[in-house]
């Protein structure tokens, strides 16, 4: 089933798109070659533009007080397993106190590496980090993978807190939703939510061989699923067939 996410606002819209990337760099720094930590490198400075927002961190700050806020209100609830309440709480305390005692924004101090912001001057560029423009980045390319990946390490560690704080808050948003099995009436599917209360993510699996694009929209009434068919040029065009996918709505 291929998975597909449609954020309600933007807050989220950040938050998948730092996800994505967070992954895109874990899996390149596996890798040993020097193109995989070129692109590793590349990630990295994606990352600072993202995290640049001013109101990043704060953000997600609230939303890890949010849940402990939440998952405080269940104690002493008989239904509720007391033990793994505590271990999810103690790990919201853990990423907040992480978070909150970094100082600045994230990935700030990477800024004062000259040597950084050159390579990032220049990735900007088609073709721009060339041998003859970067000698020293070629030369760094030539190291050994091991030597390549600790330097890797090393720069991305600043954004270790942002990172564990934001996997948890889109874990814990994620297991909110329930799946639902629904099915789109001449290739459109409509259903309106519940008033007074807020959802955030929509998920959506479509079995991919149905060979089908879903097209989401939404908003805090309503949410509208557009089936498309892409051609052989790639070009998503209409379809009114009947398709069945799974839904989840996350509060």
């Amino acid at each position: 089933m291929i998975l597909y996410e449609y954020p309600f606002n933007e807050r989220l819209r950040t938050y998948l798109r730092l996800e994505q990337l967070f992954r895109r760099l874990g899996e390149l720094l596996e890798r040993d070659t020097a193109l995989d930590h070129h692109y590793a490198l590349a990630t990295l400075f994606e990352l600072m533009d993202v995290a640049a927002r001013a109101d990043l961190k704060a953000d997600v700050l609230k939303d890890l007080e949010r849940h402990k806020g939440q998952l405080d209100s269940y104690r002493g609830n008989p239904s509720i397993a007391e033990e793994m309440l505590d271990h999810i709480i103690g790990r919201l305390d853990t990423a907040f106190t992480a978070l909150n005692s970094q100082a600045g924004r994230t990935g700030q101090t990477l800024t004062e590496n000259d040597w950084l912001m050159a390579v990032r001057s220049r990735m900007g560029i088609p073709g721009g980090t060339c041998g003859f423009d970067l000698p020293a980045y070629h030369t760094w390319k030539h190291q050994p993978s091991e030597r390549r990946r600790a330097d890797l390490q090393r720069w991305s560690a600043c954004f270790q807190p942002l990172s564990d704080a934001l996997f948890l808050v889109l874990g814990l948003l994620r297991d909110t939703g329930t799946p639902q099995k629904v099915a789109a009436t001449n290739g459109h599917f409509q259903q309106y939510l519940p008033a007074g209360r807020s959802y955030h993510l929509l998920r959506l699996r479509i079995d991919p061989a149905l060979n089908l694009v879903p097209e989401i929209s939404g908003n805090r009434l309503m949410v509208s699923v557009r089936l498309m068919r892409p051609d052989e040029d790639g070009k998503l065009q209409s379809t009114t067939e009947e398709a069945a996918f799974e839904l989840t709505l996350c509060a």
